[in-house]
């Protein structure tokens, strides 16, 4: 669901004609200039605790020298806020802090390569390491905050970086030497203090914040008209400062930073000890454990490779021995009341990755915790994605990304990334990156860009990428590329599926990038226009530039049913749209907007906005028109709810759905009070011992008996509907019953698993997406058609229910009965959204552009289309259902490609029972011939599939049909000239056309008739073919001859169809091509065409 859009942009922290005098700061961690450090360490069986080595351990003056913030001319200030405002600094732990000197002069080291990136958790800053340097970033805007150069007696003592750690919190970095150094340092900020602010003292024209826009730049005010988006807050002050060092005499084999500790696996002895920020209440501040003592991990072993997830409190381990494990914390606070409990043990893990040769052994391992996954990138460059159920090891294989590209050609993995709403998976390799949907579907990759054109532009990002991570809500990827100094920013282009789960974002293509929203509006037009690839079809609208100032990244996008309005909610606030008149509408002053968060999703009724807010800390679901103005006292209705709201989504004509972090399900009915629309609440259901975890409900539907869908009282809606869960990747069905005692009760069926998306065709419906129909697609047609159908897309297939019905009936009367077949699609793209109507599934695929006339590559997007009808007419077919699958065809028999979706469905079983060849009464071909009988295409059909088909396929396929010759004749009698034309080669294959035939006289004088000269230029050229002297058409065309002037006495056809005799000397064309050819055959033909030219 998310794709590459654009070309990246550079950041760097120095160019080719660096500055001679950059304010930065040199850094001599702890160390007196020109000192060495203490190398001596102590040597055990088990290694050593780590020594803190910070000022009091050097020779530095007592007196501090005056902070000086690289870059920034203001003063540190004592006890001032982290930069996530949530974790106090204390200035009076001064004693472990040494100030960063200014340098006066000099600079920055430039070329050297960035060796590693680290983003903070809420994504507002990150840091770059080289050998030498560090060097933190503003996200937004992006900026250099600080630059701190180590000094070179720093680097002789310590050695060079090789690695950054960041804690979470974004307190304290963390640079690893090649020396076995730790060198910390914390980052302070001022939460009021801005620099870079712009100021324009003569401007007078101040304009008030504009409500109703075409979005785009020129709404802000003048201070602001300069910044982007998420660039509102400024470019903040913060302070730099040298912490202290940890020297690690076992060696560093890696090391993550976690909010309480720094863990580090050692080299010799192979443990891990964890190093706390601060000392706890006994005073400790290290603790270590051998991994030969731990029972879990194989013997001889080291850790290569540790990474943490927080949501989920899970760690994972790769060791040398390619193994993956799964890894948790043993709290002493927690357990220590437990039998089991030994103060020494600090983990426990299982292993869940067990390689079978060397192309499997584990490099990288990252937790998706919103899937509950676990990737594990290989040797071979594959990615093993494992399910984590629980934590005590049940930890089983979901499925495998695959390369588009040879293991050779990719070179080994390099770093894995999931995005924050875990979606997408972006793996970077030595020679390039690739990035894959959640379970599987390979969305973009690298690998086919063009070397020498790369080179010239020195597009690195292209090359090989050693770091990436996610920023700006997953809206764009910060990438390092090999051997580089840059960071490039890419944005990336997702569906609004991923942030609001709704019918209409499932019905409707919408397409979100970090400042747009791409409507694709192909519904209302012609077949054929609608899948096309013209850019036409994409409604481009820019989200309102004083909206995305303060509140990017956008978070939630809708759009409404008849895909006439759109709506998207950032941090906090909102903002609608019209696609007809192409203006927004933002709220009238920041204060309304940063009154409450959009948090649920949203979703259209008819012109009403219904939004699940949080505000004051109140839950409730606010109703706004898009015909008024978008002010806190222009709310329609506010209704207030007992809990958080997870997701709200339209059921039916007039249904809203609402659950809760209570796992309470409420019904809603929209109806007229005193004038307004206004949600009545009719019914709710309690989930409680059913679904475990509200928060991992992804989407949710429900489905209603026909009877009480059209007579039904609405109140008792929830007592007679089906519930389906999309729980992480799994689909879950819950069914009301009632009990012994009449209580209404659920039986809970998983009917899919690795589940992206699914999609009811009935709430379909509730979108009205019948205006986009052919005329031939009737909602009366209940039966055997596609209106209750359920679609899932599992990653790399789609697989359809064709009646929901039977997966109801299938769950109801046996819960081990198994479920009802479904039809499989594979598709080549990512799908979006299915156009019913139409017959097609709709979706993008990427493309890179390269072009020597510029000087970038950039990435665009697509339509793709892929038409279902083949599969679902071959699924009733094989069933032995030729009676639905008739149905189903003529609701779509006026479709423009409906004639080449029958050629498909002939052509597919065709090859196949070519191949296999069944039994006669097992064969699909028969039954899918008579279903091609059935419509006036059905000659043209047999004709184009021969024509794409091997010979040998032939007999086959005319195994079950009339003789050619009888085929030849209907194809007369209908007026299909060419269609007969088709069955001449085939009598001409089957040895069943003589020369001169009476078929091709009858046809050729019948195409000369009707003027269809194109068919004479064919039928002349095929003639000449059949025998090198020309005899064979010379004979046809006196036959001709002397049929036509039995109907006509028009002399200028019979002019024109006489055969010139060759001559020796021809003309020179003809002498040309015949030294060309070598052939009288060609020569003949090509006269013939010259001589039936169109008539003037």
């Amino acid at each position: 669901m998310y794709w590459p859009i654009g070309t990246p942009r550079i950041y760097a922290t120095t160019t080719s004609r660096a500055s001679a005098k950059t304010n930065f700061a040199v850094s001599n961690d702890g160390l007196a200039s020109g000192s060495a450090a203490d190398t001596d360490s102590l040597s055990s069986s088990e290694p050593p605790p780590p020594v803190l080595l910070d000022e009091k351990d050097r020779s530095v003056p007592d007196a501090h020298i005056p902070p000086i913030t690289p870059g920034l001319r203001t003063p540190a200030t004592p006890a001032i806020n982290s930069v996530e405002h949530d974790v106090f600094h204390d200035g009076a732990s001064s004693n472990s802090q040494q100030y960063l000197v200014g340098s006066g002069g000099g600079s920055i080291p430039a070329g050297d390569p960035i060796i590693a990136l680290k983003v903070s958790r809420t994504g507002h800053l990150f840091a770059v390491i080289t050998a030498t340097t560090m060097t933190i970033w503003q996200t937004k805007p992006t900026v250099i905050q600080a630059v701190v150069v180590r000094s070179e007696s720093s680097i002789r003592s310590y050695g060079t970086n090789v690695a950054l750690l960041l804690r979470p919190d974004s307190v304290i970095f963390v640079v690893q030497t090649s020396l076995g150094y730790l060198i910390t340092y914390s980052l302070a900020t001022d939460a009021e203090s801005r620099v870079y602010k712009p100021h324009f003292s003569d401007h007078n024209n101040i304009q008030r914040r504009r409500q109703s826009h075409f979005g785009g730049p020129g709404n802000n005010t003048p201070d602001q008209i300069l910044l982007g988006p998420g660039e509102g807050a400024g470019v903040r002050d913060i302070s730099v400062r040298f912490r202290r060092v940890i020297k690690v005499d076992a060696g560093i084999e890696c090391a993550i930073a976690l909010d309480d500790e720094l863990v580090v696996a050692t080299k010799k002895p192979a443990a891990v000890q964890c190093i706390r920020w601060t000392p706890d209440s006994t005073g400790n501040q290290t603790s270590t454990e051998l991994v030969s003592r731990m029972g879990w991990l194989e013997k001889k072993v080291s850790i290569k490779e540790m990474t943490h997830d927080r949501p989920m409190n899970l760690s994972t381990w790769v060791t040398s021995d390619g193994k993956a494990y799964a890894v948790q914390r043993i709290s002493a606070t927690k357990n220590k009341d437990s039998p089991d409990f030994d103060p020494k043990k600090l983990f426990k893990g299982y292993c869940f990755h067990s390689p079978l040769g060397h192309s499997d052994n584990a490099v990288r391992a990252v937790v998706n915790a919103r899937f509950s996954l676990i990737a594990v990138g290989c040797a071979d460059g594959s990615i093993r994605v494992y399910s984590a159920r629980d934590y005590a090891g049940n930890i089983p294989p979901s499925h495998v990304h695959r390369l588009p590209v040879s293991s050779e050609t990719s070179g080994p993995l390099i770093t894995l990334s999931y995005s924050p709403d875990g979606y997408c998976l972006f793996a970077g390799y030595e020679n390039g990156w690739a990035t894959w949907s959640v379970f599987g579907k390979t969305a973009s990759h690298s690998f086919n860009a063009n070397p020498s054109i790369t080179s010239a532009n020195q597009e690195s990002w292209l090359n090989g990428v050693t770091e990436a991570s996610w920023i700006g809500g997953a809206c764009e990827v910060l990438i390092v590329a090999r051997q580089s100094e840059s960071v490039w920013l890419l944005e990336m282009a997702r569906s609004a599926v991923t942030g609001c789960y709704t019918p209409p974002n499932l019905f409707r293509t919408v397409l979100q990038s970090s400042s747009s929203v791409m409507v694709y509006r192909g519904y209302d037009l012609p077949d054929l226009t609608s899948i096309s690839a013209e850019p036409f079809l994409w409604h481009n609208a820019r989200i309102p530039s004083n909206y995305l100032l303060n509140q990017w990244p956008i978070k939630c996008t809708v759009v409404s049913s008849d895909g006439r309005y759109v709506a998207v909610a950032g941090r906090r606030g909102l903002a609608h749209y019209s696609v007809n008149s192409g203006r927004w509408k933002t709220f009238a002053n920041e204060a309304m907007e940063n009154e409450f968060q959009v948090r649920g999703g949203m979703c259209w009724y008819q012109h009403i906005l219904v939004a699940a807010v949080e505000a004051n800390r109140s839950y409730e679901l606010r109703l706004y028109s898009r015909e008024a103005a978008l002010e806190s006292s222009t709310v329609v209705f506010t209704q207030q709810m007992p809990a958080p709201i997870v997701l709200i989504t339209p059921s039916g004509e007039d249904s809203l759905l609402v659950y809760t972090y209570d796992n309470l399900l409420y019904h809603f009915v929209f109806a007229p009070v005193s004038g307004a629309v206004r949600p009545i609440q009719v019914g709710q259901i309690a989930f409680h011992g059913i679904v475990r975890s509200p928060a991992r409900v992804r989407g949710l539907s429900w489905i209603l008996p026909e009877s009480q869908m059209v007579d039904g009282d609405p109140s008792q809606d929830v007592a007679f509907a089906s519930v389906l869960f999309l729980v992480d990747g799994k689909l879950v069905l819950l069914q009301p019953s009632v009990n012994n005692e009449g209580q209404l009760k659920y039986d809970m069926r998983v009917i899919s698993h690795n589940v992206e998306f699914y999609a009811s065709m009935r709430d379909q419906l509730s979108v009205n997406m019948l205006s986009e129909s052919s005329a031939g697609f009737s909602i009366d047609a209940e039966e055997s058609s596609l209106r209750n159908s359920l679609w899932v897309f599992e990653g790399h297939e789609l697989k359809v229910w064709p009646d929901i019905q039977d997966v109801l009936r299938a769950t109801s009367i046996e819960h081990s009965k198994e479920l009802p077949p479904t039809v499989s699609m594979p598709i080549d793209f990512y799908p979006l959204s299915i156009l019913l109507g139409k017959g097609i599934v709709l979706g993008v695929e990427p493309e890179l552009v390269q072009r020597r006339d510029i000087s970038f590559s950039f990435f665009r997007f697509s339509i793709r289309t892929h038409l279902f009808l083949p599969e679902i007419l071959r699924f009733y077919l094989v069933a032995n259902n030729s009676a639905a699958a008739l149905r189903l065809a003529q609701q779509y028999q006026n479709l423009e490609y409906f004639a080449h979706g029958l050629e498909v469905l002939l052509h597919h079983v065709l090859d196949e029972e070519v191949d296999s060849a069944p039994k006669p009464e097992a064969a699909i071909l028969p039954r899918v011939l008579s279903l091609l009988s059935s419509f006036k295409q059905y000659l043209d059909i047999v004709v184009q599939c021969t024509r794409k088909t091997e010979v040998r396929s032939w007999r086959t396929l005319f195994a079950y049909l009339p003789p050619p010759q009888e085929l030849f004749e209907e194809s007369l009698q209908r007026g299909s000239l060419k269609t007969a034309g088709g069955y001449l080669l085939i009598l001409h294959t089957f040895e069943e056309l003589g020369a001169a035939s009476e078929q091709s006289v009858r046809l050729f004088s019948r195409a000369i008739r009707e003027e269809d000269w194109e068919l004479c230029k064919e039928l002349a050229r095929f003639l000449a073919a059949m025998d090198e002297s020309g005899e064979t058409l010379r004979e046809a065309m006196e036959l001709v001859n002397i049929r036509v002037k039995q109907d006509t006495d028009d002399t200028d056809i019979m002019s024109r169809l006489e055969v010139p005799t060759l001559k020796p000397n021809g003309n020179s064309r003809l002498t040309r091509q015949n030294s060309d050819i070598g052939s009288d055959v060609q020569s003949a033909s090509d006269i013939s065409s010259f001589g039936t030219a169109s008539p003037i």
